[in-house]
């Protein structure tokens, strides 16, 4: 995916997309030239779902655009116990919180651990897993397993959902949102009586 910004060609990393407008995107792992491409997205947080050590040049990157990095160290096997179901679940905790975004997901090639996660999310969010899989596969390509598939059908979304109903989110504004935990800074509504 290429944009053009005043005469630069910014090119996006391999298997880019955008999973929620503004906010949540995936890709598979970013390269120097993909950097200014990333700069344009103004992104808060990236979620990178390998065991392997974030290379200097990207941590510079991160460092100087101001950007949180959240590591989950998921094995990329083919093996169906070798995706964590608690990895998954803290590093979705990271992806629904309105303070990290806007959030890039990524992996290797943007397939099968992203896509992954990215399907949890859309259950969270009670996508037919019809459509969860047709998504997935779309990504994976000729490549997607079963084993994903599986984990895809069979994770259970009620724990987040039930992290979910102890947050509150408020709105002030079309803009400005802000992440509020429990009865913080709550204000009552008033009752207002039509006689």
């Amino acid at each position: 995916m290429g944009l053009i910004l005043e005469e630069q060609v910014l090119v996006g990393p391999a298997n880019f997309s955008v999973v929620e407008e503004n906010c949540i995107y995936r890709s598979g792992f970013p390269q120097p030239c993909n950097f200014p491409f990333l700069h344009s997205l103004n992104l808060r947080s990236i979620i990178y779902l390998c065991p392997e050590p974030y290379p200097e040049e990207n941590l510079e990157f991160l460092r100087i655009n101001n950007i949180n990095l959240f590591q989950f160290g998921i094995d990329g096997t083919k093996e169906p116990a070798a995706m964590s179901r608690n990895a998954i679940t803290e590093a979705l905790k990271v992806l629904i919180d309105v303070r990290n975004h806007p959030v890039l997901i990524h992996c290797k090639r943007g397939k099968h651990r992203t896509g992954c996660l990215v399907g949890c999310l859309r259950k969270l969010q009670n996508w037919c897993l019809s459509s969860v899989v047709e998504e997935y596969k779309h990504f994976a390509g000729a490549k997607w397993r079963e084993t994903d598939l599986r984990y895809l059908e069979t994770y259970d979304v009620s724990c987040i959902k039930h992290c979910l109903e102890s947050i509150i989110y408020m709105y002030y504004g079309s803009r400005t949102r802000r992440l509020l935990y429990g009865d913080e800074n709550l204000q009552k509504p008033k009752m207002t009586y039509v006689l």
